[in-house]
């Protein structure tokens, strides 16, 4: 498979897997569900970008220009990463013949990002330890995850429905 071809396929991926993860959150949203604004992850990258990286509540520190705009971006950006990570350890091969068991191990692992990295950052502490309901608030991002991975494997089968090695 060529290099284009391949990082077609990745960007194809991740952007889909995030589509699928979006549609999961319209529907939680629907069902009356708190979501990730994704302004917040923009306001966060803003505040790094300025030198500070943690706050004790990211919804409480100053806005930003373009933190919407920016969040969104790197909630996509991130999408493609992951998508790349899937490759990186399933192979190349798994492009060809696309299974659901690497696709969801892998998005549902990367629900680490945001528990040990985000969370604590933004002001909610590990793995959400500092919101008033941490086990619901876990199994939320959890399922989030999972459906993203869920999302890789339908893109990828989408993906090989257009592109040919």
């Amino acid at each position: 498979m060529m290099i284009t071809e391949l990082w077609l396929r990745i960007v194809i991926i991740g952007i889909g897997a995030t589509v699928v993860m979006d549609i999961g959150s319209v529907i939680q949203r629907a069902l009356k569900m708190p979501t990730l604004d994704y302004a917040m992850v923009g306001r966060w990258a803003g505040h790094i970008c300025r030198g500070q990286w943690a706050h004790n509540s990211i919804a409480k520190a100053p806005a930003i220009a373009g933190e919407s705009v920016t969040g969104w971006a790197i909630h996509y950006l991130t999408g493609v990463l992951f998508a790349a990570l899937l490759i990186a350890i399933a192979g190349t091969q798994w492009l060809l013949n696309p299974t659901l068991l690497p696709a969801l191990l892998v998005g549902t692992l990367t629900v680490i990002v945001p528990f040990f990295v985000m969370q604590p950052a933004m002001g909610a502490g590990i793995a959400a330890l500092r919101t008033p309901f941490p086990w619901k608030n876990r199994l939320r991002s959890l399922l989030n995850h999972a459906i993203f991975g869920l999302g890789l494997y339908l893109s990828a089968m989408l993906a090989g429905c257009f592109l040919t090695a």
